[in-house]
């Protein structure tokens, strides 16, 4: 079990991919993203995810850069994630767009690249570029992000090589757990995006009762149960005290009867789009 921030889960083909990171989705270009990166980094965070719809890979590349030089943090000490957005799913565009990231994001390599979302009819073409992309050894791992069960069955029956990753929205009221158990089953590593819920769980008293029980704050809490649950967790912020707070979840464990009551939470319900439902 993940004990400290630098902790790694092995992926399927024996790479290893840090328990916890740092988002940035919704994170505009300039000083703040930079910053908070940076900062990030500084405190011991080793991963950190983007994509190209966030529009904010140069800026993610140039906190990497300067975090290097500065903390003198080698490249292969960061796993760094992007992914391809629907507009480019195909096989040629695909390639296209992944070089497109790594050219903003000023990089040799990325660690893991990401289908964003499953859309229809065009997600298996862009699949085999992201095998080409791995057997070129320009990505370390590939995966998918937002795929339900039918959707990795559909990929899978053809693919030469299986997700890696699963990156999917999880937090206590959305637990998602068909799509859990399924990955866990077929080696696809499970990961979480929007695990405090955009804000939302703050407020709900049984997480601020357990909360107030093991002395953290409520999103520590949230975090914990992620890392308990064997899900790879990625909070966004840009505040420093966040960045540090959200991390500061290695000194203490939730009890398994607590893990339970906060996993009765679930409502299947959903802040971000529903990928079975996609028009975008």
């Amino acid at each position: 079990m993940a004990n400290n921030l630098q902790a790694t889960t092995t992926l399927s083909n024996g790479v290893k991919m840090p328990w916890f990171g740092l988002g940035v989705f919704k994170v505009e270009e300039g000083p703040e993203l930079v910053n908070a990166v940076k900062f990030a980094i500084k405190h011991g965070y080793r991963s950190i995810d983007t994509a190209a719809i966030y529009e904010n890979e140069e800026g993610v590349g140039q906190a990497i850069r300067e975090a290097m030089t500065e903390y003198g943090i080698k490249r292969e000490e960061l796993f760094i994630t992007s992914k391809v957005w629907n507009a480019d799913l195909g096989y040629e565009s695909t390639i296209e767009a992944y070089e497109t990231s790594v050219r903003k994001l000023g990089l040799d390599y990325l660690d893991l690249y990401l289908i964003h979302w499953p859309v229809e009819g065009k997600y298996k073409e862009a699949w085999r570029a992201l095998e080409t992309l791995y057997k070129d050894e320009k990505v370390k791992a590939i995966g998918v992000s937002n795929f339900q069960v039918h959707h990795l069955q559909d990929l899978m029956k053809d693919a030469e090589i299986n997700p890696m990753v699963n990156q999917v929205e999880y937090h206590p009221r959305l637990t998602q757990q068909e799509v859990k158990t399924f990955c866990n089953t077929n080696g696809i590593q499970f990961e979480a995006w929007s695990p405090l819920m955009q804000g939302q769980l703050f407020d709900t008293p049984l997480l601020k009762e357990i909360a107030n029980k093991y002395d953290k704050t409520v999103s520590q809490v949230i975090l914990r149960w992620d890392l308990q649950n064997g899900v790879v967790t990625i909070p966004k912020s840009t505040k420093d005290h966040r960045i540090v707070e959200n991390a500061a979840i290695f000194d203490f464990e939730l009890s398994n009867e607590d893990m339970d009551r906060i996993s009765g939470l679930n409502e299947n319900h959903r802040v971000g789009p529903d990928p079975d439902n996609i028009d975008f």
